[in-house]
């Protein structure tokens, strides 16, 4: 075991492009996820058999297959049927939202199903609508309430952006690999790679206790 290749010369050259490309996979993911997950979670609250019935065989059709199978899938399968590439960043990135809305979907579905009834009767006898109450009301406490489950999701789909190795993308594990390969150190930078995505999942982890704790002493 020999770690002293790895220098700030290997991870400018090597490593800073995939984890910038993992961090922007995520942002995107997260963000496209909740609004996308926001409107599947409205969908099936909505008792309208039309919007609850494609968005509950949508999100359990998602949730019960592996990410890595559906990026595959897109990636190989979309160029054959629009007859042209889609790139590998592309295929991820809109793998990810596609994905990760079936997720956020629920935690959405049950931050909202969260807020007392009172909170909608009171709405209501204001005049709302059920736009205005769900966009006045209901969701701002929902997005409170589910925060730091939102966030311990996007905990897990930072570490979930790995997998796009497998179509070739650049992310950070890539980077990694890339520079082993280079300097003949392949289990060497398998470690250093876990080490990384250990160290800033836990950093994340302990803010997110953080804010869970400061939301709780504000109720």
């Amino acid at each position: 075991m020999d770690l002293s290749f790895f220098s700030w010369d290997l991870i400018s050259k090597y490593v800073l492009n995939g984890f910038y490309f993992s961090v922007q996979l995520t942002v995107v993911s997260t963000l496209g996820g909740i609004f996308f997950g926001t409107l599947l979670a409205l969908m099936r609250l909505s008792g309208n058999p039309v919007l609850t019935i494609p968005a509950t065989v949508y999100v359990n059709g998602m949730r019960s297959i592996p990410l890595v199978m559906v990026i595959l899938w897109f990636f190989l399968l979309v160029p054959v049927i629009i007859g042209r590439p889609v790139g590998a960043e592309y295929s991820a990135n809109i793998t990810f939202v596609a994905f990760e809305a079936a997720y956020f979907s629920e935690i959405m579905r049950a931050g909202i199903q969260s807020i007392p009834r009172g909170q909608v009767f009171a709405g209501q006898a204001l005049g709302m609508s059920y736009g205005q109450n769900m966009r006045l009301v209901v969701l701002p406490q929902a997005f409170r309430n589910m925060l730091p489950v939102l966030l311990t999701q996007t905990i897990i789909l930072f570490q979930d952006t790995s997998l796009v190795y497998a179509i070739g993308a650049y992310d950070l594990l890539k980077g990694f690999v890339t520079a082993g390969k280079i300097y003949g150190r392949p289990e060497e930078s398998y470690l250093l790679a876990a080490v990384v995505y250990f160290l800033i999942c836990v950093g994340l982890s302990y803010m997110v206790r953080r804010l869970q704790a400061r939301i709780a002493i504000i109720r």
